[in-house]
């Protein structure tokens, strides 16, 4: 289904969530309708990395505001650095 905000999303991002983690964006360029009636989601080819951020698990669309969006500056503590295996051990831990 096509999004009822199609026109802000446009130069925003699509973020992946990996394990309860937002860890990385594409740019959105636009949206192409097929003739099946689906619609794609055309995006940039560069992955941007964030600085791993919990999320909790959802289905289907979710806008965040540019407050709420990560940005992909280190955030000071050096977790973003951390190799992704590293990294999810210790969240198992809860360590980070």
């Amino acid at each position: 289904m096509r999004p009822k905000r199609v026109d802000e999303l446009i130069g925003g991002n699509l973020y992946w969530i990996v394990k309860h983690r937002l860890v990385a964006g594409l740019e959105i360029l636009r949206f192409e309708d097929r003739e099946d009636g689906r619609i794609d989601i055309v995006c940039s080819a560069d992955l941007k990395t964030v600085a791993p951020t919990p999320r909790r698990a959802h289905q289907g669309w979710r806008y965040l505001e540019n407050a709420d969006a990560p940005s992909g500056d280190d955030d000071g503590t050096g977790v973003g650095a951390l190799p992704p295996q590293l990294y999810g051990r210790l969240a198992a831990l809860a360590l980070v």
